[in-house]
């Protein structure tokens, strides 16, 4: 999936991370990636693997990796 641009001009990118089984582990990808500047939301659920993003501008996919790396999972790329 590629960043879509909603009506407010924000952007919601939907990301595939490998790893996440349970309450704790979306609360520390969703609290890296929330420090990303621009970010205004971030949801993630273990059981799909997905984490949805909305950001006021697309993000760097490089940036979006460190901080799912930093909170101990992998980026695999966008759905």
């Amino acid at each position: 999936m590629t960043p879509q641009t909603d009506t407010q001009g924000s952007v919601t990118t939907v990301y595939k991370v490998t790893g996440m089984s349970c309450g704790h582990c979306e609360g520390a990808v969703s609290g890296e990636i929330s420090q990303l500047p621009g970010v205004s939301s971030v949801t993630a659920v273990a059981s799909s693997g997905e984490v949805t993003v909305v950001s006021a501008a697309p993000l760097d996919e490089a940036a979006v990796r460190a901080a799912v790396d930093e909170a101990g999972f992998e980026l695999a790329g966008t759905v």
